[in-house]
Protein backbone atom coordinates (compact mmCIF):
# COMPACT_ATOMS: atom_id res chain seq x y z
CA UNK A 1 0.00 0.00 0.00
CA UNK A 2 1.30 3.43 -0.91
CA UNK A 3 2.42 5.63 1.94
CA UNK A 4 1.09 9.17 2.21
CA UNK A 5 3.63 11.49 3.81
CA UNK A 6 2.81 14.79 5.44
CA UNK A 7 5.68 17.28 5.74
CA UNK A 8 6.34 19.07 9.00
CA UNK A 9 8.58 21.97 8.12
CA UNK A 10 10.18 24.44 10.49
CA UNK A 11 12.23 27.51 9.67
CA UNK A 12 14.83 29.16 11.84
CA UNK A 13 16.09 32.63 10.98
CA UNK A 14 19.41 33.65 12.52
CA UNK A 15 20.35 37.28 12.12
CA UNK A 16 23.74 38.25 13.57
CA UNK A 17 22.28 41.64 14.51
CA UNK A 18 19.12 40.31 16.21
CA UNK A 19 20.57 40.64 19.72
CA UNK A 20 21.45 44.30 19.27
CA UNK A 21 19.25 47.26 20.23
CA UNK A 22 17.25 48.77 17.36
CA UNK A 23 19.42 51.96 17.05
CA UNK A 24 22.55 49.82 16.86
CA UNK A 25 21.00 47.64 14.15
CA UNK A 26 20.16 50.71 12.08
CA UNK A 27 23.63 52.15 12.56
CA UNK A 28 25.37 48.94 11.52
CA UNK A 29 23.05 48.60 8.52
CA UNK A 30 24.19 52.01 7.33
CA UNK A 31 27.85 51.16 7.85
CA UNK A 32 27.91 47.75 6.20
CA UNK A 33 27.17 46.93 2.59
CA UNK A 34 26.62 43.22 2.93
CA UNK A 35 24.77 41.27 5.60
CA UNK A 36 23.53 37.73 5.75
CA UNK A 37 20.55 35.94 7.23
CA UNK A 38 20.96 32.24 7.96
CA UNK A 39 17.97 29.99 7.27
CA UNK A 40 17.78 26.45 8.58
CA UNK A 41 15.07 24.24 7.09
CA UNK A 42 14.05 21.08 8.91
CA UNK A 43 11.70 18.88 6.94
CA UNK A 44 10.16 16.00 8.87
CA UNK A 45 7.88 13.75 6.79
CA UNK A 46 5.62 11.60 8.95
CA UNK A 47 3.14 9.05 7.71
CA UNK A 48 -0.53 9.89 8.36
CA UNK A 49 -1.82 6.59 7.00
CA UNK A 50 -2.65 4.42 10.01
CA UNK A 51 -2.98 1.27 7.89
CA UNK A 52 0.54 1.15 6.45
CA UNK A 53 2.76 -1.79 7.31
CA UNK A 54 5.14 -1.62 10.24
CA UNK A 55 8.26 -1.34 8.12
CA UNK A 56 6.80 1.72 6.37
CA UNK A 57 6.18 3.60 9.58
CA UNK A 58 8.53 6.20 10.91
CA UNK A 59 9.70 9.56 9.73
CA UNK A 60 12.23 10.97 7.34
CA UNK A 61 14.12 14.03 8.44
CA UNK A 62 16.71 16.18 6.76
CA UNK A 63 18.11 19.60 7.49
CA UNK A 64 19.39 22.31 5.17
CA UNK A 65 21.18 25.52 6.09
CA UNK A 66 22.05 28.31 3.72
CA UNK A 67 23.03 31.98 3.85
CA UNK A 68 21.22 34.71 1.96
CA UNK A 69 22.84 38.10 1.39
CA UNK A 70 20.84 41.20 2.32
CA UNK A 71 21.74 44.49 0.72
CA UNK A 72 20.32 47.31 2.78
CA UNK A 73 17.67 44.87 4.07
CA UNK A 74 16.20 44.64 0.58
CA UNK A 75 12.93 42.69 0.83
CA UNK A 76 13.33 41.39 -2.73
CA UNK A 77 16.02 39.00 -1.54
CA UNK A 78 13.59 37.52 0.96
CA UNK A 79 11.22 36.77 -1.89
CA UNK A 80 14.00 34.74 -3.45
CA UNK A 81 14.48 32.87 -0.21
CA UNK A 82 10.88 31.76 -0.11
CA UNK A 83 11.03 30.75 -3.76
CA UNK A 84 14.00 28.50 -2.92
CA UNK A 85 12.11 27.11 0.07
CA UNK A 86 9.11 26.18 -2.09
CA UNK A 87 11.37 24.50 -4.66
CA UNK A 88 13.01 22.42 -1.94
CA UNK A 89 9.64 21.43 -0.48
CA UNK A 90 8.34 20.52 -3.93
CA UNK A 91 11.18 18.12 -4.53
CA UNK A 92 11.22 16.76 -0.97
CA UNK A 93 7.56 15.87 -0.63
CA UNK A 94 5.63 13.20 -2.54
CA UNK A 95 2.61 15.36 -3.42
CA UNK A 96 2.22 18.61 -5.39
CA UNK A 97 2.09 21.98 -3.68
CA UNK A 98 0.26 23.86 -6.42
CA UNK A 99 -2.89 23.93 -4.24
CA UNK A 100 -1.11 24.94 -1.07
CA UNK A 101 -3.63 27.78 -0.64
CA UNK A 102 -6.24 25.20 0.27
CA UNK A 103 -4.31 24.39 3.43
CA UNK A 104 -5.31 27.70 4.95
CA UNK A 105 -8.69 29.31 5.71
CA UNK A 106 -8.70 33.07 5.42
CA UNK A 107 -10.33 35.12 8.18
CA UNK A 108 -13.01 36.17 5.68
CA UNK A 109 -14.08 32.56 5.22
CA UNK A 110 -13.78 31.60 8.89
CA UNK A 111 -17.44 32.24 9.66
CA UNK A 112 -18.45 29.51 7.20
CA UNK A 113 -16.22 26.93 8.86
CA UNK A 114 -16.30 27.89 12.55
CA UNK A 115 -17.89 25.09 14.59
CA UNK A 116 -18.80 27.68 17.26
CA UNK A 117 -21.17 29.67 15.05
CA UNK A 118 -24.40 29.77 17.10
CA UNK A 119 -26.92 29.34 14.31
CA UNK A 120 -30.56 28.81 15.41
CA UNK A 121 -31.58 25.17 15.02
CA UNK A 122 -35.34 25.77 14.68
CA UNK A 123 -37.69 28.41 13.36
CA UNK A 124 -38.98 29.06 16.88
CA UNK A 125 -35.50 29.97 18.11
CA UNK A 126 -34.80 32.14 15.05
CA UNK A 127 -38.09 34.03 15.51
CA UNK A 128 -37.44 34.54 19.21
CA UNK A 129 -34.01 36.00 18.57
CA UNK A 130 -35.43 38.27 15.85
CA UNK A 131 -37.75 40.20 18.20
CA UNK A 132 -36.50 43.82 18.46
CA UNK A 133 -36.40 43.68 22.27
CA UNK A 134 -35.18 46.48 24.54
CA UNK A 135 -31.68 46.08 26.05
CA UNK A 136 -32.97 44.82 29.42
CA UNK A 137 -35.01 42.01 27.88
CA UNK A 138 -32.29 41.18 25.37
CA UNK A 139 -29.69 40.89 28.14
CA UNK A 140 -31.92 38.50 30.06
CA UNK A 141 -32.66 36.52 26.90
CA UNK A 142 -28.99 36.29 25.92
CA UNK A 143 -28.11 34.78 29.30
CA UNK A 144 -30.64 32.01 28.78
CA UNK A 145 -29.83 31.49 25.09
CA UNK A 146 -26.27 30.75 26.20
CA UNK A 147 -27.61 27.75 28.17
CA UNK A 148 -29.13 26.34 24.96
CA UNK A 149 -25.63 26.34 23.49
CA UNK A 150 -24.09 24.79 26.62
CA UNK A 151 -26.66 21.97 26.60
CA UNK A 152 -25.20 20.78 23.30
CA UNK A 153 -22.06 19.59 25.11
CA UNK A 154 -22.30 15.79 24.75
CA UNK A 155 -20.86 14.64 28.08
CA UNK A 156 -19.84 16.78 31.06
CA UNK A 157 -22.12 19.78 30.78
CA UNK A 158 -20.92 23.05 32.41
CA UNK A 159 -23.71 23.33 34.99
CA UNK A 160 -21.72 25.90 36.96
CA UNK A 161 -21.79 28.27 34.00
CA UNK A 162 -25.49 27.56 33.45
CA UNK A 163 -26.24 28.38 37.09
CA UNK A 164 -24.49 31.71 36.69
CA UNK A 165 -26.54 32.48 33.57
CA UNK A 166 -29.83 31.76 35.35
CA UNK A 167 -28.80 33.86 38.36
CA UNK A 168 -27.99 36.74 36.03
CA UNK A 169 -31.40 36.48 34.32
CA UNK A 170 -33.19 36.30 37.69
CA UNK A 171 -31.32 39.32 38.97
CA UNK A 172 -32.23 41.36 35.90
CA UNK A 173 -35.88 40.28 36.04
CA UNK A 174 -36.34 41.16 39.73
CA UNK A 175 -34.30 44.35 39.67
CA UNK A 176 -35.90 45.75 36.50
CA UNK A 177 -39.53 44.79 37.13
CA UNK A 178 -40.78 48.35 36.85
CA UNK A 179 -39.08 48.92 33.49
CA UNK A 180 -40.12 45.51 32.10
CA UNK A 181 -43.81 45.89 32.94
CA UNK A 182 -43.82 49.66 32.48
CA UNK A 183 -42.76 49.40 28.83
CA UNK A 184 -45.92 47.43 27.94
CA UNK A 185 -48.83 49.48 26.48
CA UNK A 186 -51.65 50.20 28.94
CA UNK A 187 -54.23 48.02 27.20
CA UNK A 188 -51.89 45.00 27.53
CA UNK A 189 -50.54 45.76 31.00
CA UNK A 190 -52.61 43.14 32.80
CA UNK A 191 -51.47 40.37 30.48
CA UNK A 192 -47.90 41.61 30.78
CA UNK A 193 -47.99 41.48 34.59
CA UNK A 194 -49.37 37.95 34.44
CA UNK A 195 -46.55 36.88 32.15
CA UNK A 196 -43.96 38.57 34.37
CA UNK A 197 -45.16 36.76 37.51
CA UNK A 198 -45.12 33.46 35.65
CA UNK A 199 -41.57 34.16 34.45
CA UNK A 200 -40.33 34.54 38.02
CA UNK A 201 -42.31 31.98 40.01
CA UNK A 202 -44.40 29.95 37.56
CA UNK A 203 -43.92 26.29 36.75
CA UNK A 204 -41.31 26.39 34.02
CA UNK A 205 -40.16 29.88 35.10
CA UNK A 206 -36.73 31.06 36.17
CA UNK A 207 -36.95 29.67 39.72
CA UNK A 208 -37.84 26.24 38.34
CA UNK A 209 -35.01 26.52 35.83
CA UNK A 210 -32.56 27.37 38.59
CA UNK A 211 -33.58 24.30 40.62
CA UNK A 212 -33.29 21.97 37.60
CA UNK A 213 -29.78 23.28 36.89
CA UNK A 214 -28.79 22.59 40.51
CA UNK A 215 -30.19 19.05 40.11
CA UNK A 216 -28.09 18.66 36.94
CA UNK A 217 -31.04 17.17 35.11
CA UNK A 218 -30.59 18.03 31.40
CA UNK A 219 -34.17 17.10 30.45
CA UNK A 220 -35.69 19.34 33.11
CA UNK A 221 -33.24 22.11 32.24
CA UNK A 222 -34.26 21.91 28.58
CA UNK A 223 -38.00 22.00 29.33
CA UNK A 224 -37.79 24.85 31.85
CA UNK A 225 -35.40 26.77 29.62
CA UNK A 226 -37.78 26.58 26.65
CA UNK A 227 -40.67 27.69 28.87
CA UNK A 228 -38.75 30.65 30.31
CA UNK A 229 -37.56 31.81 26.90
CA UNK A 230 -41.06 31.51 25.46
CA UNK A 231 -42.41 33.70 28.30
CA UNK A 232 -39.68 36.27 27.70
CA UNK A 233 -40.55 36.28 23.98
CA UNK A 234 -44.23 36.92 24.76
CA UNK A 235 -43.26 39.85 27.00
CA UNK A 236 -41.01 41.24 24.28
CA UNK A 237 -43.79 41.05 21.69
CA UNK A 238 -46.09 43.02 24.01
CA UNK A 239 -43.42 45.70 24.32
CA UNK A 240 -43.09 46.21 20.53
CA UNK A 241 -46.51 47.18 19.12
CA UNK A 242 -44.99 48.93 16.07
CA UNK A 243 -41.88 48.92 13.92
CA UNK A 244 -38.89 50.44 15.76
CA UNK A 245 -37.77 52.19 12.54
CA UNK A 246 -39.25 54.10 9.61
CA UNK A 247 -39.56 52.54 6.19
CA UNK A 248 -37.90 54.42 3.31
CA UNK A 249 -40.26 56.90 1.69
CA UNK A 250 -40.33 55.07 -1.65
CA UNK A 251 -41.78 51.97 0.05
CA UNK A 252 -44.46 53.64 2.15
CA UNK A 253 -47.27 52.69 -0.25
CA UNK A 254 -46.53 48.97 -0.32
CA UNK A 255 -48.35 46.44 1.87
CA UNK A 256 -46.47 45.96 5.11
CA UNK A 257 -46.79 43.72 8.16
CA UNK A 258 -46.20 45.36 11.53
CA UNK A 259 -45.22 42.50 13.83
CA UNK A 260 -46.10 38.83 13.49
CA UNK A 261 -48.78 36.89 11.61
CA UNK A 262 -49.59 33.22 11.06
CA UNK A 263 -50.47 31.57 7.74
CA UNK A 264 -51.95 28.07 7.60
CA UNK A 265 -51.35 26.02 4.46
CA UNK A 266 -53.41 22.96 3.63
CA UNK A 267 -51.47 20.81 1.16
CA UNK A 268 -52.79 17.85 -0.80
CA UNK A 269 -51.18 14.91 -2.57
CA UNK A 270 -51.65 14.95 -6.34
CA UNK A 271 -51.47 11.17 -6.73
CA UNK A 272 -52.72 8.24 -4.69
CA UNK A 273 -49.97 8.52 -2.07
CA UNK A 274 -50.57 9.78 1.47
CA UNK A 275 -48.85 11.99 4.02
CA UNK A 276 -47.42 10.18 7.03
CA UNK A 277 -48.68 12.11 10.07
CA UNK A 278 -46.46 12.23 13.14
CA UNK A 279 -49.27 13.58 15.34
CA UNK A 280 -51.60 10.56 15.14
CA UNK A 281 -49.37 8.03 13.41
CA UNK A 282 -51.84 7.67 10.54
CA UNK A 283 -51.82 8.51 6.84
CA UNK A 284 -53.79 11.37 5.35
CA UNK A 285 -54.48 12.76 1.89
CA UNK A 286 -54.07 16.34 3.16
CA UNK A 287 -51.79 17.94 5.77
CA UNK A 288 -51.37 21.32 7.47
CA UNK A 289 -48.27 23.51 7.65
CA UNK A 290 -48.24 26.65 9.81
CA UNK A 291 -45.87 29.50 9.01
CA UNK A 292 -45.08 32.47 11.26
CA UNK A 293 -44.40 35.64 9.26
CA UNK A 294 -41.98 38.17 10.76
CA UNK A 295 -42.90 41.73 9.89
CA UNK A 296 -40.32 43.16 12.30
CA UNK A 297 -37.40 42.05 10.13
CA UNK A 298 -39.09 41.89 6.70
CA UNK A 299 -42.19 44.15 6.80
CA UNK A 300 -42.54 44.60 3.02
CA UNK A 301 -41.91 40.98 2.05
CA UNK A 302 -44.13 39.59 4.82
CA UNK A 303 -46.81 42.19 4.05
CA UNK A 304 -46.86 41.35 0.34
CA UNK A 305 -47.06 37.64 1.14
CA UNK A 306 -49.90 38.14 3.66
CA UNK A 307 -51.88 40.16 1.09
CA UNK A 308 -51.39 37.43 -1.54
CA UNK A 309 -52.72 34.88 0.95
CA UNK A 310 -55.79 37.02 1.65
CA UNK A 311 -56.38 37.44 -2.09
CA UNK A 312 -56.30 33.64 -2.58
CA UNK A 313 -53.25 33.79 -4.85
CA UNK A 314 -51.91 30.46 -3.55
CA UNK A 315 -55.15 28.47 -3.45
CA UNK A 316 -54.83 25.55 -5.89
CA UNK A 317 -51.20 26.34 -6.75
CA UNK A 318 -48.95 23.41 -7.61
CA UNK A 319 -45.61 22.83 -5.87
CA UNK A 320 -42.22 21.99 -7.34
CA UNK A 321 -39.74 19.88 -5.39
CA UNK A 322 -35.95 20.17 -5.55
CA UNK A 323 -33.24 18.71 -3.36
CA UNK A 324 -33.06 21.79 -1.14
CA UNK A 325 -36.41 23.55 -1.56
CA UNK A 326 -40.14 23.26 -2.17
CA UNK A 327 -41.22 26.08 -4.51
CA UNK A 328 -44.64 27.45 -5.40
CA UNK A 329 -45.31 27.19 -9.12
CA UNK A 330 -46.33 30.85 -9.37
CA UNK A 331 -43.50 32.26 -11.46
CA UNK A 332 -44.82 34.82 -13.93
CA UNK A 333 -48.46 34.60 -12.83
CA UNK A 334 -48.77 38.40 -12.74
CA UNK A 335 -49.83 38.80 -9.09
CA UNK A 336 -48.02 40.45 -6.19
CA UNK A 337 -45.73 43.45 -5.99
CA UNK A 338 -42.23 43.63 -7.40
CA UNK A 339 -40.30 44.21 -4.18
CA UNK A 340 -36.60 44.78 -3.58
CA UNK A 341 -34.62 42.13 -1.74
CA UNK A 342 -35.17 42.89 1.96
CA UNK A 343 -32.69 41.59 4.55
CA UNK A 344 -32.26 42.76 8.14
CA UNK A 345 -28.56 42.37 9.11
CA UNK A 346 -27.71 41.09 12.57
CA UNK A 347 -26.89 44.04 14.79
CA UNK A 348 -28.66 46.44 12.42
CA UNK A 349 -31.57 48.74 13.16
CA UNK A 350 -33.44 48.46 9.85
CA UNK A 351 -33.47 46.21 6.78
CA UNK A 352 -31.19 46.56 3.80
CA UNK A 353 -32.92 46.91 0.44
CA UNK A 354 -31.73 45.81 -3.00
CA UNK A 355 -28.57 44.30 -1.55
CA UNK A 356 -27.48 40.91 -0.29
CA UNK A 357 -25.15 40.12 2.60
CA UNK A 358 -21.58 38.90 2.30
CA UNK A 359 -21.39 36.12 4.86
CA UNK A 360 -17.67 35.70 4.21
CA UNK A 361 -17.16 39.21 5.59
CA UNK A 362 -19.09 38.31 8.74
CA UNK A 363 -22.45 39.76 7.65
CA UNK A 364 -25.29 37.60 8.97
CA UNK A 365 -29.06 38.13 8.68
CA UNK A 366 -31.46 38.36 11.61
CA UNK A 367 -33.64 35.78 9.84
CA UNK A 368 -31.17 33.12 8.66
CA UNK A 369 -31.88 30.86 5.73
CA UNK A 370 -29.89 28.10 7.45
CA UNK A 371 -32.92 26.76 9.33
CA UNK A 372 -35.06 23.85 8.19
CA UNK A 373 -38.42 25.24 7.09
CA UNK A 374 -37.26 28.80 6.45
CA UNK A 375 -39.67 30.58 4.08
CA UNK A 376 -38.26 33.02 1.53
CA UNK A 377 -39.10 34.68 -1.75
CA UNK A 378 -37.41 33.46 -4.92
CA UNK A 379 -35.30 35.87 -6.94
CA UNK A 380 -36.88 37.97 -9.65
CA UNK A 381 -35.75 36.41 -12.96
CA UNK A 382 -35.30 39.82 -14.59
CA UNK A 383 -33.67 41.79 -11.75
CA UNK A 384 -31.26 40.13 -9.33
CA UNK A 385 -31.71 42.80 -6.63
CA UNK A 386 -35.49 42.20 -6.54
CA UNK A 387 -37.55 39.31 -5.23
CA UNK A 388 -40.14 37.49 -7.31
CA UNK A 389 -43.61 39.05 -6.89
CA UNK A 390 -45.26 35.83 -5.69
CA UNK A 391 -43.00 32.79 -5.97
CA UNK A 392 -41.82 31.61 -2.56
CA UNK A 393 -40.10 28.49 -1.26
CA UNK A 394 -39.64 26.37 1.84
CA UNK A 395 -35.92 25.84 2.41
CA UNK A 396 -34.96 22.24 3.25
CA UNK A 397 -31.76 22.98 5.12
CA UNK A 398 -29.30 20.13 5.55
CA UNK A 399 -26.07 20.42 7.46
CA UNK A 400 -24.24 18.29 4.90
CA UNK A 401 -24.87 21.02 2.32
CA UNK A 402 -23.52 23.76 4.59
CA UNK A 403 -20.19 24.91 6.00
CA UNK A 404 -18.91 23.56 9.30
CA UNK A 405 -20.37 26.59 11.04
CA UNK A 406 -23.82 25.43 9.99
CA UNK A 407 -24.37 28.22 7.47
CA UNK A 408 -25.92 27.58 4.09
CA UNK A 409 -23.81 28.74 1.17
CA UNK A 410 -26.90 30.68 0.03
CA UNK A 411 -27.06 32.50 3.35
CA UNK A 412 -27.80 36.22 3.05
CA UNK A 413 -28.92 35.97 -0.59
CA UNK A 414 -32.72 35.74 -0.22
CA UNK A 415 -35.53 37.66 1.48
CA UNK A 416 -36.40 35.32 4.34
CA UNK A 417 -39.66 36.42 6.00
CA UNK A 418 -40.78 33.53 8.19
CA UNK A 419 -40.50 29.91 9.30
CA UNK A 420 -42.62 26.80 9.33
CA UNK A 421 -43.31 26.17 13.02
CA UNK A 422 -45.80 23.32 12.66
CA UNK A 423 -45.94 20.56 10.07
CA UNK A 424 -42.24 20.60 9.26
CA UNK A 425 -42.32 16.82 8.96
CA UNK A 426 -44.61 17.26 5.94
CA UNK A 427 -42.07 19.28 3.92
CA UNK A 428 -39.80 16.38 2.83
CA UNK A 429 -42.90 14.44 1.77
CA UNK A 430 -43.98 17.09 -0.73
CA UNK A 431 -43.29 16.18 -4.34
CA UNK A 432 -43.56 18.00 -7.65
CA UNK A 433 -47.22 18.25 -8.60
CA UNK A 434 -48.60 18.30 -5.05
CA UNK A 435 -51.03 21.14 -4.44
CA UNK A 436 -51.61 23.97 -1.98
CA UNK A 437 -55.29 23.33 -1.44
CA UNK A 438 -55.69 26.55 0.53
CA UNK A 439 -53.67 29.24 2.34
CA UNK A 440 -55.30 31.31 5.10
CA UNK A 441 -54.13 34.17 7.29
CA UNK A 442 -55.31 32.86 10.66
CA UNK A 443 -53.67 35.48 12.85
CA UNK A 444 -52.25 38.99 12.39
CA UNK A 445 -54.76 40.57 10.01
CA UNK A 446 -54.92 43.62 12.30
CA UNK A 447 -51.16 44.10 11.85
CA UNK A 448 -51.34 44.14 8.05
CA UNK A 449 -51.30 47.65 6.57
CA UNK A 450 -52.65 47.73 3.03
CA UNK A 451 -52.06 50.57 0.57
CA UNK A 452 -54.93 52.84 -0.39
CA UNK A 453 -53.78 52.70 -4.01
CA UNK A 454 -51.38 50.59 -6.04
CA UNK A 455 -47.78 51.90 -5.86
Amino acid sequence: MATLLSPVVSFTCQNPRSHLPLPMIRRRTQMQDKKTITFRINCNCRSINSTISQEQKGSKTFSLRFHVPIFSCDIDNLKGVFAIVLIILQTATPFPLNDIGKWFISPANAVLYSPNTKVPRTGEVALRRAIPANPIMKSMQDSLEDIFYLLRFPQRKPYGTMEGDVKNALQIATKEQELIVGSIPLNMKEKGLELYNYLINGEGGLQSLFESVKEKDPDKVSRNLSSSLETIAQLELLQVPDLPYLLPQQYQDFPRLIGRAIVEFTVEKADDSMFSMSTNGGNEKTATIKVVLDGYSAPLTAGNFAKLVIDGAYDGVKLKSTEQAILSDTEGNGVGFSLPIEIMPAGGFEPFYRTTLNVQDGELPVLPLSVYGAVAMAHNPTAEDYSAPSQFFFYLYEKRNAGLGGLSFDEGQFSVFGYATSGREILPQLKTGDIIKSAKLVEGYDRLHLPTSNP
